[in-house]
């Protein structure tokens, strides 16, 4: 890591890292990303970030999922422990998409950020009140999460079930003509079922996995131990399963963008996920121990592709290894 205590940026917090030229680009549904890491929606937050590293040097931002109305989430204990695991049941806690668009995102604009606004909703109205409001605002790409398991309507509900995911995206994809992605649930038995559904109604791009459903019991109590009962399973347990579904997508839906997430923590991981068929990832559970593991896991991914130049070259393109 290097350090350079001089380079202070928003006049009050010194970067842990220095600025850094990338040498490998990725584009996404037609929008470049300096380089091919994101941060996962749910992980992020400016306020906290941005005494760490500049965040206009990873390749994009995807913020906290956004609702009509603010959100106050699911009680707690929302999280808990598991085998090389996170378990978490916030259950999208957030200040309503006015408060994104009056703070978060102009702070991430005039940071030089590229910005994925996610939305989040209980059903369609929510969903598509979150679209209006973003359709003309700053953010480069939209995120809609249908795949968040801790919410009792939507989320989940809608990314298990092809229809309904169906007549979701005939409605908002009207809406506005921002790249809009698509963010799957795993918790399906065929990813590629929702997946192309979501494109044959107009998704520019996918984004996958969210979390598992899982649990934990406290066994001195016999209960589980998130007020929640379950909660979604993220970190370095869930990346086969990830890398299963960005590769088995991609066979199923060649030409769609995909962002693979699930398990990374080091740039290693994320060119696993670039060759299963990736066009970027996002890293979400590692930065909740580790708040520059985005910037960083994009830094070892860049000096990898040196010596990948054909898989540079394509995702540079907009093309993908498979």
């Amino acid at each position: 890591m290097t350090t350079n205590k001089t380079d202070v940026k928003h006049t009050d917090h010194i970067n842990l890292y220095e600025a850094h030229e990338w040498k490998h680009p990725t584009q996404v549904a037609g929008v470049t990303w300096k380089n091919p890491v994101g941060t996962a929606s749910g992980t992020f937050q400016y306020a906290a970030v941005r005494w760490f590293y500049d965040v206009s040097q990873l390749g994009a931002v995807s913020t906290k999922g956004c609702s009509p109305v603010p959100w106050e989430g699911n009680p707690s204990p929302r999280t808990a422990e598991g085998p090389a695991s996170n378990i978490n049941a916030v259950g999208l806690q957030n200040p309503g998409v006015d408060h994104y668009l009056e703070d978060d995102l102009p702070k991430l604009k005039k940071a030089g950020a590229t910005v994925v606004a996610n939305v989040a909703g209980h059903c369609d109205d929510d969903y598509a009140a979150v679209v209006a409001k973003l359709a003309d605002s700053d953010a480069d790409m939209l995120e809609i999460n249908v795949s968040c398991p801790n919410v009792t309507h939507g989320g989940m509900s809608v990314g298990t079930d092809p229809v309904a995911l169906a007549k979701l995206m005939d409605r908002l994809r009207p809406m506005t003509d921002k790249p809009m992605i698509i963010k799957l649930t795993p918790n399906v038995t065929d990813i590629t079922v929702p997946a192309r559904a979501a494109v044959e109604h107009g998704a520019d791009a996918l984004s996958m996995i969210n979390t598992l459903l899982g649990m934990r019991i406290n066994i001195r109590t016999g209960e589980p131990i998130i007020a929640n009962t379950t909660g979604g399973v993220s970190g370095p347990a869930v990346l086969p399963m990830g890398l299963a579904a960005v590769y088995r997508t991609r066979t199923a839906l060649p030409d769609i963008p995909i962002i693979g997430i699930g398990g990374v923590d080091s740039g290693e991981k994320a060119l696993e996920y670039l060759y299963a068929g990736a066009n970027a990832v996002e890293v979400g559970a590692a930065a909740l121990f580790d708040p520059v593991a985005p910037l960083r896991v994009a830094r070892e991914l860049d000096d990898l592709l040196d010596d990948r130049p054909e898989l540079a070259a394509k995702l540079a393109a907009g093309e993908t290894w498979r």
